[in-house]
């Protein structure tokens, strides 16, 4: 530091970088440690509250007394100390070690002023910093006597791709699920059939509106099952409200949603997996006429800048992340944006836009120019049945009768030009009432799965024919 910069220092009085001190070492750690939790700073000895120089003797037995103290701090803190005249300028560099303390407190920089930081100020801290990670900690109010059935096991072991026969307990121990017998948030979110009674909002709401905005709305649905439910009923209410187009083939017509369905998919799992679950706030999903919004709460976690996006990924919920894994819904860490990114381009799409603040991180996918018109806000158009008319659910239910049929197949039974949301949505609740099931139920994404009834769908369409 030279005497021009400063003089730009004192002009600017003390602040959020900047404390004077007029003398000595007092309360100089924990100034020190303040910075060294902050974004660093400079103390500048010898200078009073008003921007004077008041000047001090013996810089170099000052200076030792600096380098002293800092080192005291846990961990030590880094300094540089040097002459500027009479003053004795400490500069204290943004730190990597946070978080650090003095004396066993720990202090912050508010405004022009150190302060101590209370408990609930430390494990704040801590959750920013990336040091402690909410979905490791043990969930109060999940009991694994209570809440843990053999229903809920078995459909997370499924999932999972476990073995059969596992030890259940043993086995949430080693996936580190469960520690210290108590349930961590991670299993908790896993393994509940309503993620409200552990974490209120870690729901996923879904809507739909007319238009372009938020002035009226059409249809909305909130979604609390488990983690993973709640990523299959978002994608299933997505791919209900978007278009599908018919691509005449060789063989027939291929079925080409009009944006890339796994790049939506991979959005929706970073906002599960990379959100803030101590938020009070919801995921949220936004269809509007010409765009798809998907908000995730939070922000970016600590050590993630927005220019590293798509380069490098640090999770904000690490063992999340890795049963995520685990259930193959994400690839390799890092690379979503990235795959996101490439998926759109490849499908002759607009790349989304990522938007981040503070609190939320938003990904937009432009829809393409074949969504409806603005004068048709239901995005595709509904089957009503005239008056007396059968009802599109028992006309899928009598053509399936027949014979295994996919969606480009019914659609065109149907008489439609392209596959319809409506079709989507009667064909996904057909399925969740057990009336319709896949042909391929292990690769529910093949290009080749088709549709049938059950047997409880036969009995419906046998009693109706009596």
């Amino acid at each position: 530091m030279n005497e021009s910069q400063l003089s730009d220092l004192l002009s600017l009085g003390e602040g959020f970088t900047t404390e004077f001190k007029k003398s000595g070492t007092s309360n100089m750690g924990r100034e020190i440690c303040a910075f060294a939790n902050a974004t660093g700073g400079v103390i500048l000895v010898g200078v009073a509250n008003d921007g004077k120089i008041c000047g001090v003797f013996d810089h170099n037995s000052l200076k030792s007394e600096v380098r002293t103290t800092a080192r005291s701090a846990e961990p030590p803190i880094a300094v540089e100390v040097e002459s500027v005249g009479d003053v004795l300028c400490v500069t204290v560099p943004e730190q990597q070690g946070k978080p650090y303390s003095f004396g066993g407190r720990f202090f912050i920089r508010e405004g022009a002023s150190s302060q101590q930081m209370s408990r609930d100020e430390i494990r704040e801290f801590f959750y920013k910093e990336g040091l402690i990670h909410f979905d490791e900690t043990a969930c109060d109010r999940f009991d694994l006597k209570r809440d843990l059935n053999a229903e809920i096991w078995e459909r997370f072991s499924r999932r999972a791709r476990l073995p059969k026969g596992v030890d259940m307990l043993s086995t949430l121990q080693n996936l580190h699920l469960v520690r210290d017998g108590r349930m961590t948030h991670a299993g908790a979110w896993l393994l509940t059939n309503d993620i409200t009674a552990i974490s209120i909002s870690a729901t996923v709401t879904c809507a739909l509106f007319r238009g372009t905005d938020k002035v009226q709305i059409l249809d909305r649905k909130e979604y609390k099952g488990d983690l993973y439910s709640i990523y299959e009923d978002c994608m299933a209410y997505l791919q209900s409200k978007l278009n599908t187009e018919l691509i005449p083939t060789a063989t027939g017509r291929e079925e080409r949603p009009e944006l890339p369905v796994e790049a939506l998919r991979e959005a929706l799992v970073n906002a599960i997996v990379h959100r803030d679950y101590r938020s009070t706030a919801n995921i949220q999903i936004y269809i509007f006429h010409d765009r798809v919004e998907i908000v995730a709460p939070g922000g970016l976690p600590a050590g993630m800048r927005e220019e590293d996006l798509g380069f490098k990924s640090v999770p904000r919920n690490p063992l999340l992340f890795g049963i995520f894994q685990r259930m193959n819904l994400v690839e390799q860490i890092g690379s979503g944006i990235r795959r996101i990114r490439m998926m759109c381009r490849d499908y002759k799409v607009d790349e989304p836009v990522i938007e981040v603040s503070e609190s939320w991180v938003t990904v937009t996918f432009r829809r393409p120019v074949m969504s409806q018109p603005e004068s048709q806000p239901e995005l595709q158009p509904e089957l009503q049945p005239e008056s007396g008319a059968e009802s599109l659910e028992n006309r899928i239910i009598r053509m399936l009768y027949q014979k295994s049929m996919s969606k480009s197949m019914l659609s065109s039974e149907l008489g439609q030009k392209e596959i319809s949301g409506q079709l989507n949505k009667v064909v996904r609740e057909l399925m969740a009432e057990g009336y319709v099931e896949y042909t391929i139920p292990e690769k529910p994404r093949s290009r080749l799965q088709k549709y049938r009834l059950t047997e409880k769908g036969k009995k419906i369409q046998e009693k109706s024919e009596k």
